[in-house]
């Protein structure tokens, strides 16, 4: 997530000089460099020197440690973004002695610039800094606020954690096509082409996702009895119910991982 950040930056007309790159591989931060033409470090203490943003793209697990490393040399106005799931604004905030935050769930697609981001302030982050995180995140797709810490849980079950259930999807529609007789790769070409066109068609239409779905669906169609036939077994429950298991493992690793 990091290298799409870097990339969509560098793509956007953000000088490679003006961003510093930290890592304890070498050989990922020779790569940044050779690609990007960023500043790279080891050491995450010397890379914080005059940073006026802070993006925090480590796992959760690994939050705490980091966090209590830079704290001491964070500068004091500097703006820290996490991207990590699960990791309170009130742990970070602890960690990192209160700095002006804010929080973001991006998303896989994200490597190709089509990710999708929703992102929660704290009191004190300015209006620029927010501007600023808006920027950020805009260099790698659509970005979204949302008004409390709580929802970002609901960001993650709805985008951070999506992609993987279009894949789910297609993954099954490949499956499928080729218990019919197709050739997996014919199979795979028009599921991911169909997700990729419906994708597309729902951005730019003028009209909701459902009312797009009835202009598919025919009465008494081909259409009509695969929408018929998701219905009766559950498939907006079964979303539903996958969404909730999501939101309530972030508030979990919250508990876990947190203050």
């Amino acid at each position: 997530m990091a290298r799409s950040i870097i990339g969509g930056l560098i793509s956007n007309g953000h000088p490679g000089k003006m961003i510093t790159a930290t890592s304890p591989s070498q050989e990922e931060l020779d790569k940044l460099a050779e690609d990007y033409s960023v500043n790279t470090n080891t050491d995450n203490k010397q890379a914080l020197a005059d940073a006026d943003v802070v993006v925090l793209a480590v796992k959760p697990q690994i939050m705490k440690p980091v966090c209590c490393e830079l704290a001491e040399a964070l500068p004091e106005q500097a703006l820290v973004i996490s991207i990590a799931a699960g990791i309170s604004a009130a742990s970070l905030e602890a960690w990192l002695n209160t700095p002006p935050l804010v929080r973001c769930m991006p998303n896989t697609p994200a490597l190709v610039l089509e990710g999708a981001s929703g992102l929660y302030a704290n009191s004190k982050a300015s209006e620029e800094q927010k501007q600023l995180a808006h920027a950020i995140l805009t260099a790698v797709g659509e970005v979204t606020w949302v008004d409390t810490e709580a929802l970002i849980d609901s960001v993650t079950a709805v985008s951070g954690s999506g992609p993987a259930y279009f894949f789910l999807m297609m993954e099954a529609m490949i499956e499928a096509g080729i218990k019919q007789g197709l050739e997996r790769e014919t199979a795979a070409t028009l599921a991911i082409q169909t997700a990729l066109g419906a994708a597309k068609l729902a951005k730019h239409s003028d009209v909701d996702v459902a009312e797009l779905r009835r202009r598919v669906t025919s009465p008494k169609g081909t259409t009509e009895q695969a929408i018929n036939s998701f219905e009766a077994n559950g498939f907006r429950d079964m979303v539903d119910q996958a969404m909730q298991a999501c939101r309530t493992r972030a508030e979990e690793l919250a508990e876990e991982l947190g203050a």
